[in-house]
């Protein structure tokens, strides 16, 4: 397979964008920014309340799926098949008590929640839903709008939502929250490294950092194929970003309670729990957009279907795109458990940063030989696989484990030789079975009174 978008990626690469997305209407930024400012209102509340719904959707969706996972029936009694649950969920949170902690940065503590939400909505902006269209009366693109750098500007935002998280975990004046904030800031910053490593082969193979332009160079062939590596660790780095199972470390309930959000009630609470869910669509949507074609039809469509791509008909295949990548989360939150921290960052600072690193080389290496042609296709091809071979090896060179067997010794225990009072093993090892039964003296007579355990245990002395 990566041999095949080694071969895919030299064959296209030499075709400039323009040619790809010629089959495309539209494919540059002039249609942007013509539109009046009553239309720019309705894009911006049409987006804020699909984002909602979709919010709303998603959390039924989560829990019915898990449920039959699990052999359960999930939410099935408000609304058809209990897609209201959700929604009277959110009205319960709203109407609980609203509970600031004495110990609280108070402001800090009532802004951490919106510095979270807003950037998450902030980043649809960009998104592309669809071609242009008859928008009532008035041509637009179904999109609010783009710019030459739109995918740096999705990163930056994303970036900014990591502050209410942090923040939000420092004011709280908990230890829990406060570990939960820096273990959620240091999580999202790692991945976030390799998430823009992978898409950096997007840009050199597209031409172009807008939206609307990657969606365009598409044409021909999804950048999931011909760029499976950056897919690959795309998808991986984005369910660490939004800190989703099986890397939902910051809100690990086994050692940290709740996380950055323990000290969280009300609304407060209900804000950061909307911005996880958008935030879970929205690397769902940059997946969609960057490596699936965004909202062009899946392969063979097209050639049957001449209106496939024109119209309001696009919406469908994008968020039918959408929903594969949410029901790839929920799947993984079924089916695998949480990481230890260690591993987890291990995985994203030596595997995945490294891996986009000899791809990247090797993505800028094969465009420019293939630009000039002086080389053997084939030859190139097989330097890259030996390369990336040699990479992953190299991560498993010189690793120790750290487990160290402890040999037994004769010599009596000190408790307190490290500094903890630590009670020492008996004498014979560790005792199976239940404890040894008390006694108690009788109040008269000099005799004992032995518990019920000793009475079933008549040859305890």
């Amino acid at each position: 397979m990566i041999g095949l978008g080694f071969d895919s990626l030299a064959a296209l690469s030499t075709q400039p964008a323009t040619v790809l997305a010629a089959d495309l209407p539209d494919a540059s930024l002039s249609q942007f920014g013509q539109d009046p400012w009553w239309v720019i209102a309705l894009k911006a509340l049409f987006i804020f309340v699909i984002l909602v719904l979709l919010t709303l959707f998603n959390i039924w969706f989560e829990r019915r799926v898990v449920a039959r996972m699990q052999h359960r029936v999930g939410p099935n009694v408000h609304g058809p098949f209990g897609l209201l649950q959700s929604l009277a969920d959110g009205v319960k949170l709203a109407l609980k008590e609203d509970i600031i902690p004495k110990a609280a940065d108070k402001v800090v503590f009532l802004i951490a929640p919106v510095i979270a939400t807003v950037p998450a909505f902030i980043t649809w902006a960009v998104i592309p839903f669809g071609p242009e269209v008859n928008f009532f009366g008035h041509r637009t693109p179904l999109q609010l709008t783009d710019m030459p750098v739109a995918v740096l500007f999705v990163m930056a935002i994303a970036s900014i939502g990591i502050y209410g998280i942090v923040l939000g975990g420092w004011s709280s004046g908990s230890t829990y929250s406060l570990l939960g904030g820096l273990r959620s800031s240091a999580q999202m910053i790692s991945y976030e490294v390799a998430m823009g490593l992978a898409l950096v082969a997007v840009f050199l193979y597209a031409g172009s950092m807008s939206t609307s332009e990657i969606v365009a160079a598409q044409d021909k062939l999804w950048f999931g194929l011909i760029l499976l590596p950056s897919f690959v660790i795309y998808v991986i780095s984005m369910v660490g970003e939004t800190n989703r199972a099986p890397f939902d470390l910051p809100e690990a309930e086994g050692e940290l309670v709740g996380g950055f959000h323990t000290e969280y009630s009300s609304l407060k609470f209900a804000l950061f729990f909307l911005a996880e869910y958008i935030n879970l669509a929205t690397v769902s949507a940059i997946a969609t957009t960057l490596f699936l074609g965004g909202w062009a039809a899946p392969w063979g469509i097209e050639n049957v279907w001449d209106g496939a791509n024109s119209g309001y008909w696009p919406l469908l295949w994008f968020f039918g795109k959408v929903f594969i990548f949410v029901f790839l989360f929920v799947w993984l939150r079924g089916s695998l458990p949480r990481m230890r921290y260690d591993q987890f960052m291990a995985l994203g600072w030596k595997v995945l940063i490294p891996v986009s690193l000899a791809w990247i080389v090797a993505v800028a290496t094969i465009r420019v030989i293939s630009l000039e042609g002086n080389i053997n296709r084939t030859y190139l091809v097989a330097a890259i696989a030996v390369l990336l071979v040699l990479t992953v090896a190299l991560m498993f060179v010189g690793e120790k484990s750290d487990d160290t067997e402890v040999e037994a010794s004769d010599e009596p225990h000190d408790a307190f030789a490290g500094g903890f009072p630590v009670p020492p093993m008996p004498a014979g090892g560790a005792v199976r079975g239940a404890a040894a039964p008390l006694t108690f003296a009788a109040s008269s007579g000099g005799h004992t009174t032995v518990t019920a355990a000793a009475e079933e245990n008549p040859d305890h002395e």
